[in-house]
């Protein structure tokens, strides 16, 4: 068709409307930050419903009896437990001076353990962010270590607790599994299963010492971190002490109880807490101990019993520690302002 000598084309047809797909990339960085959204206010979440399930439970509990039964407690033993927690403490603090040997540092061993000492009371009472990060980072800056180098010794105190818990904790549930309350048996599994969780932890555990002891590879990467890995017989003292330390904290809650429970049912008990504490994120894992503590053992023992032990075991592993940790953080920063 064509007008006045000019040819007109026919308009084309138009496509007709669609719904505007959403690019794929969008709909992952959007699922990226719910879920970096749900990580965050999760454990918070959980923190709030423990606590309030504990409160809930505080209402019921007879307050004068715990308060007769705390009065009961041997001046003898409750004197053993600070003892033995004054000596996890420095045993606890000396995971640092692993973390000086692998990254070389001049601090000296006194001031090493100090920092770590004072760091560990802090963080017991106070939660990771402020004792076992935040002050940490603060003193050993200090006193003239570089930020990278006092994450590496942060890294290898981490990882020596924590690979003492799974020995300690795998051989537990191997030959002891804890004895779970019955309205707990429908979400946890049975002794089969506790002891395969067991099994698990242990191999973990020798996958690490293995891999310290024979790997080729002697630098690990982590987001742009770089860490030297062990030798094997580090790797060994690692195992040794960081187990030997969860195993005094269980001797002092065993010794506060006045040795009414097995020890290995009293471990098993605080290393659940020691977890249920880093999952809810409650600084001193206050509430969260004593609950877990009466969930698994109030058969063996009255409430208030229980309950007045704990009080024992916070006095002599959270609050003396903290009492000499004050003053000690003080002069700390007065000595490095001088120097």
């Amino acid at each position: 068709m064509s007008v006045a000598g000019t040819r007109v084309r026919p308009a084309r047809a138009q496509p007709k409307a669609s719904h505007v797909a959403v690019p794929r990339g969008l709909a992952a960085r959007a699922g990226l930050r719910a879920w970096e959204w749900f990580k965050r206010v999760a454990p918070w979440g959980l923190a709030l419903l423990v606590l309030a399930l504990v409160a809930g439970e505080a209402r019921t509990v007879d307050w004068p009896a715990v308060w007769r039964a705390l009065q009961s407690l041997s001046l003898a033993r409750l004197a053993a437990a600070a003892m033995l927690a004054l000596a996890s403490y420095g045993l606890y603090a000396a995971f640092d001076l692993i973390g000086r040997r692998l990254t070389g540092h001049r601090l000296s061993t006194a001031r090493t353990l100090g920092t770590a000492a004072i760091s560990y009371a802090f963080n017991l009472n106070f939660g990771a962010w402020v004792g076992g990060l935040g002050l940490r980072l603060r003193l050993y800056s200090r006193w003239g270590l570089a930020m990278p180098t006092v994450l590496q010794v942060i890294a290898y105190s981490m990882a020596t607790n924590w690979l003492g818990y799974l020995w300690v904790g795998g051989a537990v549930l191997l030959w002891a599994p804890p004895r779970l309350p019955p309205d707990w048996m429908a979400w946890t599994p049975p002794d089969a299963g506790l002891r395969a969780v067991g099994l698990a932890m242990v191999v973990a555990a020798t996958a690490y010492l293995a891999l310290c002891r024979f790997s080729r590879q002697r630098q690990l990467t982590w987001r742009k971190r770089t860490l030297a890995l062990p030798s094997g017989r580090l790797a060994a003292l690692q195992a040794l002490a960081g187990g030997a330390n969860w195993l005094l904290i269980g001797a002092i809650a065993w010794l506060v109880l006045g040795g009414r429970i097995d020890y290995a049912s009293v471990l098993g008990t605080m290393l659940l807490a020691a977890v249920a504490g880093v999952v809810t994120h409650v600084p001193a894992n206050l509430g969260v101990l004593e609950a877990v503590v009466v969930a698994t053992l109030g058969a063996r023992l009255p409430t208030h019993e229980l309950l007045a032990s704990m009080v024992a075991f916070r006095a002599t592993y959270y609050l003396l520690p903290l009492a000499l940790a004050l003053p000690a953080y003080g002069l700390s920063e007065v000595a490095a302002r001088h120097r």
